[in-house]
C-alpha cells in the first residue's frame, strides 16, 4: 500500500480529496509538526456470501391461521 504524508491543517480543506485517494488504496498520514498523529485507510469491508436458498429449510414455520386477525380476549386480557 502506497502511502502520503500530509499536514493536518492542509487535510481540512482537502477532506474530499484525501477520501478518494484512500479509497483508491493509498493511506494516508496526517502529520502535525512533522510528528505522525493519525493514519487513514479504508475499512475493509468482508466479501458479502452469496445466500442460497433452503438451507434451513423445515427450521421454522407459521401456523395455518397465522394471518387470521387476533381474537378480541388478546386485546383486552390482562387488563
Amino acid at each position: 500500500m502506497l502511502t502520503k504524508t500530509i499536514e493536518v491543517n492542509e487535510s481540512q480543506t482537502r477532506l474530499a480529496e484525501l477520501l478518494s485517494v484512500v479509497l483508491g488504496g493509498t493511506e494516508i498520514i496526517l502529520t502535525q509538526d512533522q510528528i505522525p498523529v493519525v493514519r487513514l485507510t479504508p475499512i475493509a469491508a468482508p466479501p458479502a456470501a452469496p445466500r442460497t436458498a433452503g438451507l434451513h429449510k423445515g427450521a421454522i414455520w407459521a401456523s395455518d391461521d397465522f394471518a387470521e386477525p387476533l381474537p378480541e380476549e388478546f386485546w383486552t386480557e390482562g387488563k
